[in-house]
């Protein structure tokens, strides 16, 4: 059989910032892509979103979850906090990263035992409502090497970046190139526009394309339509929807 038979285009929904706060945003999106057919999603679930989201505080959030894990989606973990809870910047480059760049950071700046401590305590919940996870990625996908040698010391199957999958636990790179919005006002939606239109254009032969959604983008019609038009064209285009777990598995038996 050709290769191309055996391991067809794929694309992965990801949903990211996945919380009792944020559902709202997502839901209607949510159903608009069920109304699509058989769309397994990535949902990215921070533990305690900004410290006002705790999870066992939410069993109805909990359950909905669950049901779409029985479903065929998917539950990474995504930070603990999602907050960049550190002690003021010391370097221009750490202000940049930490102020300008991002205020959510969480792992950015983090030694070996603090990010084991909050990883362990997001899989502990996990483990408490019995949801499986191979997953973590980051708040905007920054991590410390404190960060990436706790992650070596863990049972999980993989990280990624906006660009790359790694195979946990020894950072094993895999191309997944990813489109991401930045929707906080009208000209960042705009550039993001170009921007994603390009990348698809470039990515076009790529093996598989990552969509990373944010809460944000559900609150404005221009990029919430956008990832509605481009999942449906890709799908139309003869992309396999698939979990990061899912996408990963078909590499390691490739």
């Amino acid at each position: 059989m050709p290769e191309a038979s055996a391991n067809p285009r794929s694309l992965m929904l990801v949903l990211h910032d996945v919380a009792p706060e944020t559902w709202p945003d997502y839901e209607p999106f949510v159903q608009a892509v069920d109304a699509l057919g058989d769309v397994p999603m990535t949902w990215l679930v921070v533990p305690d979103f900004h410290r006002r989201n705790p999870l066992h505080q939410a069993p109805a959030f909990c359950q909905m979850l669950e049901h779409r894990l029985a479903a065929g989606d998917e539950l990474a973990l995504h930070g603990y906090a999602h907050a960049d809870e550190g002690p003021l910047p010391r370097t221009p480059v750490e202000y940049f990263m930490r102020r300008i760049y991002t205020h959510e950071g969480e792992f950015y700046g983090l030694d070996e035992q603090q990010a084991l401590a909050r990883l362990q305590d997001g899989l502990a919940l996990f483990a408490q409502q019995g949801w499986p996870v191979a997953g973590f990625v980051a708040p905007a996908w920054l991590m410390s090497e404190g960060t990436r040698q706790a992650l070596r010391r863990l049972p999980l199957k993989y990280t990624s970046t906006p660009q790359h999958l790694y195979r946990l636990p020894d950072f094993t790179a895999i191309d997944a190139p990813g489109l991401v919005w930045s929707a906080r006002s009208a000209w960042r939606r705009e550039l993001s526009r170009v921007l994603c239109n390009w990348q698809c254009r470039r990515w076009q032969g790529a093996n598989t394309l990552r969509l990373g959604l944010h809460p944000v983008d559900m609150r404005h019609r221009s990029s919430r339509e956008y990832w509605l038009r481009t999942l449906q064209k890709l799908l139309e285009d003869g992309r396999q929807p698939l979990t990061k777990s899912a996408w990963l598995e078909r590499q390691v038996a490739a």
